[in-house]
This record gives C-alpha cells, sequence and structure tokens, in this order.
C-alpha cells in the first residue's frame, strides 16, 4: 500500500435511457463502473477521458461531478489500498466497447436494474446519487 491516499476517477456513464456497469478483475468479481488512478499532472476530467478510453474504448461528454468517497483496505478491493474516489456522471454516444484486460464483461442497464447486480458498496452509492438527481 502506497504511503499516501490515491486519488481515482470514475462515472456512470449514460447512452440514451441505459447505464453502463461492468464486472472488473479488481474489485473481487463484483460489478462497478470503468475508472482509475489520477496520474501527475492530470486533470480530474482528463484522467477520467483517458479511463474510459483505455478500458473500454469510449469517448465521453457532458462530464459533471457527482460525489467523493474514501475506500481505505477495503474488503472489495483485491489488494489493501488507500483511495479517494471521485465520481462523475457522463455521457456517451456509443454503446459499442473495446475492453483492456480489466474488465471481464459489461451491461447497459437502467439505474434500478443496476442494483440487481453484484456491485460494490461505491457503485451503489453512486447509483443512489444518480437516482436522487435524477442524472
Amino acid at each position: 500500500m502506497s504511503e499516501y491516499p490515491l486519488a481515482t476517477v470514475g462515472a456512470l456513464v449514460r447512452c440514451q435511457d441505459k447505464y453502463l456497469i461492468v464486472e472488473t478483475t479488481k474489485w473481487r468479481g463484483s460489478w462497478g463502473v470503468p475508472g482509475g488512478k489520477i496520474e501527475g499532472g492530470e486533470t480530474m476530467e482528463a484522467a477520467l477521458e483517458r479511463e474510459f478510453l483505455e478500458e473500454v474504448g469510449l469517448k465521453l461528454h457532458h462530464i459533471r461531478f457527482a460525489l467523493v468517497q474514501e475506500a481505505v483496505n477495503s474488503s472489495e478491493f483485491h489488494k489493501p489500498a488507500h483511495f479517494i474516489l471521485l465520481n462523475f456522471f457522463a455521457q456517451t454516444d456509443s454503446f459499442t466497447l473495446e475492453y483492456n484486460e480489466e474488465i471481464v464483461r459489461h451491461a447497459w442497464v437502467t439505474l434500478p436494474e443496476a442494483l440487481e447486480y453484484a456491485l460494490n458498496s461505491y457503485t451503489v452509492a453512486l447509483i443512489e446519487q444518480a437516482l436522487e438527481e435524477n442524472a
């Protein structure tokens, strides 16, 4: 584990009336949203756009901040880590994904349908925020 918390970005992304959730290798088989670490000198939004291109091949637009969460040695993550999770809402124009090695599978779902999946707790909080805001 690093000496300091790692700043990360992730987003709940909408295409038309569906939202993207993914099963990842890093969250012990649970479902969540794509994202990753912010690199030195990179803005949060630039990191988010880069991570989505790298992980699922999607271009994002209408990016807006959603909430901040903290994960300290979460048993849901595959190894001990301390993250500051900067969460966003965004949109995309394509349902077509190109995965990298971190993504096992994906689903385009409504927000209520998403809650039927085995989501990590941080994604549940993000989806609940989206439901509250009608995002």
